[in-house]
């Protein structure tokens, strides 16, 4: 058997959720023995069905906390090198870059474990403020055996600002997050509901979202929830008046199938996008898409039942919602996650072994329709932006 770690230190969000995900799928694989390790302070660890996490690591309650955190790194380093020099790990890989890996980075070297990085974001989005996030990044992509990137968008990021070579980049997915089952779009009866969900930051166009709301006039024949924690704002205040709910609070990982199966349509306004988890969980949920065509978030998108992508621009994006609203497609059959997720980590595998000297790993025959599964970059391919 082989056995492989795949770790995130970040507490909430998507990242632990996705870590999970990808060492379940690693699990299900012939040959492969996946430990998890998370934050223990991670969200996702207090919820009702926690998954097996081998190895929690210590990290911290707030941003402040974290800040006073890395000067202690080092130590933890040595000791975490002897565990994982015990464990005897073929390969490590990090789920989504978070504040303390240079501890782990430290003690992979020390142990001589080579990993791979997940990068979700080749730069940091307006309006993300965590501190020293993009040096973070680059210390953990230059140090790593190999670079994965999840859309073609966020890999020519990567290429184009330094920060991986061609030679050492993979371009794999990001599958839809298990749910459990959901009701059919439109069954309560009512009104069709409209949710835009997560960080409500600047990137993700809610001036935008305000400004085709206001277009359709004082009754759209729609209800609007826009829900997610960020700074208040014009736009958030624009929609309040224009008669959304606006919940501007950290919504925890347990209330998030409810959110979901309260809406029919989920409405991604971005200015710009890597890829998205929030459109991750919609295509899981069987929802109705309505989302901008820009960056990775048209790439993870086009193509798929029940999405209707239109131009970043009020006009567009206020048609594109009134077509689904009036005139909405067949509801889309929820994706199956297990086999999306147990491909992508078996094309995932494939690629780490081709693409890290010495690294032996079981290759299952798993065979996945295109755009499914982990495509090698090599050097001079078209990496469009």
């Amino acid at each position: 058997m082989t056995r492989l770690l795949v770790w995130h230190w970040g507490r909430r969000g998507a990242g632990p959720r996705f870590a999970a995900e990808l060492a379940a799928a690693l699990r299900r694989l012939p040959g492969i023995t996946v430990d998890l390790s998370l934050s223990a302070q991670a969200e996702i660890l207090r919820g009702e069905a926690p998954p097996v996490c081998a190895l929690p690591f210590p990290t911290y309650a707030s941003t402040t906390q974290a800040l006073l955190r890395l000067p202690t790194l080092p130590f933890a380093a040595r000791r975490l090198a002897a565990t994982l020099r015990q464990a005897r790990y073929a390969l490590a890989i990090c789920a989504m870059p978070a504040p303390t890996d240079p501890a782990m980075v430290s003690a992979l070297a020390r142990a001589g474990i080579p990993y791979a990085a997940i990068l979700h974001d080749a730069e940091s989005h307006p309006g993300d403020h965590f501190p020293l996030q993009s040096r973070l990044r680059r210390h953990v992509a230059r140090r790593a055996a190999a670079v994965v990137a999840l859309t073609q968008h966020v890999a020519g990021q990567l290429v184009q600002t330094g920060q991986a070579a061609p030679g050492r980049l993979i371009l794999a997915r990001h599958p839809p997050f298990s749910l459990p089952a959901m009701p059919a779009p439109l069954a309560h009866g009512g009104k069709p509901r409209l949710l835009a969900f997560g960080r409500l930051l600047p990137y993700k166009g809610l001036d935008l979202l305000a400004d085709a709301v206001a277009s359709l006039g004082p009754d759209p024949g729609f209800e609007l929830l826009v829900a997610g924690s960020g700074p208040e704002s014009s736009a958030l205040a624009r929609l309040t008046a224009l008669g959304a709910r606006v919940e501007n609070r950290w919504v925890p990982e347990a209330e998030i199938p409810a959110l979901l199966g309260w809406a029919d349509i989920l409405v991604l306004s971005h200015t710009e996008a890597s890829q998205s988890g929030v459109a991750a969980c919609g295509l899981a949920a069987g929802r109705w898409l309505v989302a901008t065509d820009v960056g990775g978030l048209a790439e993870q998108l086009r193509g798929a039942p029940g999405c209707r992508l239109c131009a970043p621009h009020p006009a567009a994006l206020a048609a594109a919602i009134t077509a689904m609203v009036h005139t909405p497609p067949p509801p889309p059959r929820p994706v199956d996650p297990t086999r999306e997720w147990t491909e992508m980590a078996a094309n995932l595998l494939r690629d780490l072994a081709s693409h890290i000297g010495g690294l032996t790993l079981p290759q299952p025959a798993v065979k996945s329709p295109a755009p499914s599964g982990a495509i090698a970059i090599r050097a001079g391919a078209d990496l469009t932006v």
